[in-house]
This record gives structure tokens, C-alpha cells and sequence, in this order.
């Protein structure tokens, strides 16, 4: 299967992965600060955008050897990645499988531990309202809340996005997500800088998780970006670019491109 993906920049390679219902558009503003001094590729994960196909994936742990098999193909043997959400845990998953490909990472408004039996709850009920009502229904109620302003001007566009997503894709992402694992034994256990970025009215992914789980990794970076619920690079671009270019430049064992 063929992985959609924009590709900017020379140097070491920096991997981007968006979140549930969204594309690697959701990175159009925060990559042109970053290609001038790395190489930048955001993907579109199997089954939203460009990314077709004829059955979505049955778990994240296909959607990260699909992500690895990708990487392969282009070369890349090392790289930094980041991922919103369920782009965390995609790269979670392949901290897991393939650890070595990732000389650090970053879980954006994402986290380690599995759904509570209350999120599963809810996922199951999401899955039921898509197949009665169908994806825009659905779309039109869970985008707003994900912004700490829900009139702020990109909502409208977030939510058209996402209505582009296949019925069939946000079913099986959704039931994959409910069945995921915990990651944490990821965290405890990768010898890299781990960046933790979180958004202080997130009412997903809450401040007190994200320090919780910093506490567990080798070489935690912890960022919390006030005014912000669960879309940090829309709601506080020049903030997360802040964040994103200081966790590159310092620490990590992969300097920026020099002319």
C-alpha cells in the first residue's frame, strides 16, 4: 500500500504523523519553519487523505509496520518522529516494534497508557452513532471541543477535513484505538529524548497524565502550552514550532542542516 507524503528539506529526516481524522495538513503551517534546517516528511496514515485503501487496518500495530515498511522504502534507517494523538500512538507502537529507527520522539497531545474502561465505553458508542448517522454528524460535534476556543477561525476548516474521512477508516481507527495496549513499558524503556508536549486545557490528554508519564522516561522533555486544549500546532503554531525546533537542536544526537 502506497503511504501520501510531502517531503521538504535536506538533512536528518524528521517524521511527522497526524492525529484521528485529520492529514498531514494538519502540519502545513509548523513544517515551512522546520525544512530549512531539516529534512521534513509528514504522511498521511492508510486509510485518511491520499493514503487509500481497500481495508482499513485492523490495529495500530499494522498501521506502525506499514509506517515502518514506508520508512524502509524511502531509506530512512534513523529518524526523529512526531504524532499527534493517534500519531503518538502509531509511533509508540513502532518505538515498540522497531526502536531503532527512532533516535527520539514526540507524543503531541497524545499518551502511553491504554483507554480506561470508560473511553472503550465511549469509543463503542461513537462506533455505533457513525454507523447509524454517518462521519459528519460525528465530526461536527468532536472537532470543536479539541480547540480550548472552539470559535477560533481553523475549527471550521479542522472539521471540513475531517469530514473527508472514509466511514470505514474512522471505524476501524476508532476500534483500533479502544484495543490498543499500554505503551508505558515504550517509555520506560527507550534510551532517547522522549518529548511530551501538552496542551493545558486539554481535556483529553490532561497536564497531570503527561508529567505522570515524563517521571517513567529515561530523557523526558515536558512542554505545556497555556491556552491550548488538543491542537497545539493549529491553536498555538508559533509556540509548537517553538517547542519542536528547541527538543531538535539541543540534546538530541542529530544536529540541524548547515549551508
Amino acid at each position: 500500500m502506497a503511504i501520501h507524503f510531502t517531503d521538504r528539506g535536506k538533512g536528518f529526516p524528521i517524521v511527522f504523523l497526524h492525529g484521528f481524522c485529520e492529514t498531514h495538513e494538519v502540519w502545513r503551517a509548523v513544517l515551512p519553519h522546520l525544512q530549512q534546517s531539516w529534512r521534513v516528511l509528514a504522511a498521511d496514515l492508510p486509510g485518511f487523505g491520499k493514503s487509500n485503501v481497500s481495508v482499513p487496518p485492523s490495529s495500530l500495530d499494522e498501521v506502525a509496520e506499514t509506517v515502518i515498511q514506508w520508512l524502509h522504502a524511502l531509506n530512512i534507517r534513523k529518524c526523529i518522529m512526531f504524532g499527534h494523538s493517534l500519531g503518538g500512538y502509531v509511533t509508540l507502537a513502532i518505538a515498540g516494534k522497531s526502536p531503532d529507527v527512532l533516535s527520539a520522539f514526540g507524543l503531541i497531545h497524545s499518551t502511553a497508557y491504554a483507554d480506561s474502561e470508560e473511553k472503550k465505553a465511549n469509543r463503542n458508542r461513537v462506533i455505533d452513532f457513525v454507523k447509524q448517522h454517518g462521519v459528519n454528524p460525528f465530526v461536527e460535534t468532536f472537532i470543536p471541543p479539541l480547540f480550548a476556543d472552539q470559535r477560533h477561525i481553523l475549527v471550521s476548516e479542522t472539521v471540513n477535513l475531517a469530514k473527508t474521512t472514509p466511514p470505514e477508516t474512522l471505524l476501524a481507527y476508532t476500534a483500533a484505538m479502544r484495543d490498543r495496549p499500554d505503551r508505558i513499558s515504550v517509555l520506560t524503556g527507550f534510551q532517547g529524548k522522549i518529548l511530551l508536549l501538552a496542551g493545558a486545557e486539554d481535556r483529553l490528554i490532561p497536564v497531570e497524565s503527561i508529567k505522570e508519564q515524563a517521571q517513567l522516561c529515561r530523557l523526558p522533555v515536558v512542554a505545556v502550552l497555556e491556552g491550548v486544549a488538543h491542537m497545539g500546532m493549529l491553536e498555538r503554531e508559533t509556540e509548537t514550532v517553538r517547542v519542536l525546533k528547541s527538543f531538535l537542536e539541543n540534546g538530541t544526537d542529530n544536529p540541524r542542516q548547515t549551508a
